[in-house]
């Protein structure tokens, strides 16, 4: 299994521990790799791109809230980003919205929680049926503000 994971400064610590707790997950690692201040916007636009080519089918946001990088990835066409907090929330992003990007905050989540969130969200499928149309929903929203006025 491949994921990718981006965070800006403040998510580094957390992405760094997802990476070394996942031993079986290979990681796409799209930065940023230091702790000197850096945008979120920048890494997170570089991790939704790569889903958006099919290079990636999925992705792991970080920064210091996960809020901004909620924000990010979900300007993005294609992009399904859920920031979550608990296990449950990232149970049903998956399950319900086929989130393919989770948002974490690395300054507000333990890694322990960190783990438990990551864990459930990459073990949950796409129940499909009834909430395939919403999400073919959001697709004809995207595809409406693609349209010039």
């Amino acid at each position: 299994m491949k994921i990718g994971i981006a965070s800006d400064h403040g998510g580094l610590k957390l992405k760094e521990a997802i990476k070394r707790h996942f031993t079986t997950i290979e990681f796409d690692d799209v930065g940023t790799h230091t702790d000197e201040s850096c945008d979120y916007p920048d890494y997170v636009a570089k991790l939704c791109r790569k889903i958006q080519d099919g290079e990636l089918t999925s992705g792991i946001a970080i920064c210091g809230t996960g809020i901004g990088a909620s924000i990010t990835a979900n300007k993005m066409r294609g992009i399904r980003a859920a920031l979550c907090c608990n296990e449950f929330m990232a149970e049903m992003a998956k399950r319900h919205n086929d989130a393919n990007v989770l948002a974490l905050g690395g300054r507000v989540l333990g890694e322990e929680l960190a783990f438990r969130i990551v864990e459930r969200w990459i073990n949950t499928s796409f129940e499909g049926g009834r909430h395939q149309k919403r999400i073919d929903k959001i697709h004809e929203l995207e595809k409406a503000q693609q349209k010039p006025k």
